[in-house]
């Protein structure tokens, strides 16, 4: 069973900066395809950053170098840092982990629960 697990989210001031983390079992972890998506209220899920196996790491070009995505293998997690938020960055972050690559589209098998990020202005 491939478990996701969220933490990270917070309320922050624009500008301000978090740390979002995914810990995934090994099995997953090395295995799969693991991605960051985001949902605004009111709009569709949308892909924020992904970052394979093989060391490929895509962005969304919303991200336009604020947001890191990385991988600590010791700890089977995924990261999403999180620099110079802004409101309209506010949303539910999920991570998402899938055998196919399906790159910044939604369609992944396998979803965490979300962590919530608000950013205020």
């Amino acid at each position: 069973q491939v478990q996701l697990v969220e933490s990270g989210g917070d309320s922050v001031q624009s500008g301000g900066s978090l740390r979002l983390s995914c810990a995934a079992s090994e099995y997953t972890y090395s295995n799969f395809y693991m991605a960051w998506f985001r949902e605004a209220p009111g709009k569709e899920r949308e892909g924020v950053a992904t970052f394979d196996t093989y060391g490929h790491i895509r962005y969304a070009a919303f991200v336009k170098g604020r947001f890191t995505i990385s991988r600590d293998n010791a700890k089977n997690t995924l990261y999403l840092q999180m620099n110079s938020l802004k409101p309209e960055d506010t949303a539910i972050y999920t991570c998402a982990a899938d055998r196919v690559d399906w790159g910044l589209l939604p369609r992944y098998q396998y979803w965490g629960q979300g962590t919530q990020v608000t950013v205020s202005s």
